[in-house]
């Protein structure tokens, strides 16, 4: 179990690494073209990665390390919460293009079982915040909540601009972009510079930098893809 353990440690830092530093090609290069492409499922893929492995490590240090200190127990915890925040943002992101030219109401098992899950933890790791007196535990799950929830609206609702697709498929990967820097943030970046503790501040400087990010870029595309222009975004049908 150490030998797996090991490898899942080794492959988590590689796909958080990998994520980190190739979110910004498909952010900033031109939309629908090769490299915007190619970046974004590598991003995917160390996503994946990052997502498979954190839910096994802290599984595994839950059920099988005896005498788990109370710092690691929350840390496990919050493991598995950012890891289905950012599987379930990363696969959002994704089935919206698959299914972008929807024109009803989405009930595909799959696509609404990850929004659940992520309401269901973020409540989970809201309430044991509280138990626990963690600030980061006690707020950052509201994301979790707000993403769950529109999520859940979008597969419900019937399409009404053309747009609606791309407009969602931004919000969903940086959204995940925001999981893997928040993830880094906390769990990384202490660890390589020898810092025992970040200011509360710090944690949640990657939602404050990219919720900006997502306004503007939903906002530009959204209207380009409508039809272009500044105007209103045009209507299906």
């Amino acid at each position: 179990m150490t030998v797996l353990f090991d490898l899942a440690l080794w492959l988590h830092v590689i796909g958080g690494f990998t994520a980190i530093l190739v979110l910004w090609v498909p952010i900033l290069t031109r939309k629908g073209r090769k490299l915007h492409r190619q970046s974004g499922w590598l991003f995917v893929f160390s996503m994946a990665t990052v997502s498979l492995t954190a839910i096994y490590m802290a599984v595994y240090r839950l059920l099988w390390t005896p005498g788990v200190e109370a710092d690691v127990l929350s840390f496990s915890w919050f493991l598995i919460f950012i890891a289905i925040l950012s599987g379930a943002t990363v696969w959002y992101g994704l089935r919206v293009l698959r299914f972008k030219r929807r024109k009803e109401s989405h009930r595909k098992a799959i696509d609404l079982l990850f929004p659940i899950a992520l309401l269901v933890s973020s409540v989970g790791i809201m309430v044991y915040g509280w138990v626990v007196g963690i600030p980061l535990l006690q707020y950052f799950p509201i994301v979790g909540l707000f993403l769950g929830l529109t999520q859940l609206m979008y597969w419900w609702r019937v399409p009404t601009y053309r747009s609606h697709w791309v407009v969602e498929h931004i919000v969903g990967m940086l959204s995940c972009s925001i999981a893997a820097i928040t993830a880094f943030v906390v769990f990384g970046a202490p660890r390589l510079l020898e810092i025992e503790s970040v200011s509360l501040l710090i944690w949640f400087l990657p939602t404050i930098v990219f919720t900006p990010l997502i306004i503007i870029f939903t906002n530009y595309y959204g209207r380009k893809y409508a039809g272009g222009g500044t105007g209103p975004k045009k209507k299906i049908g």
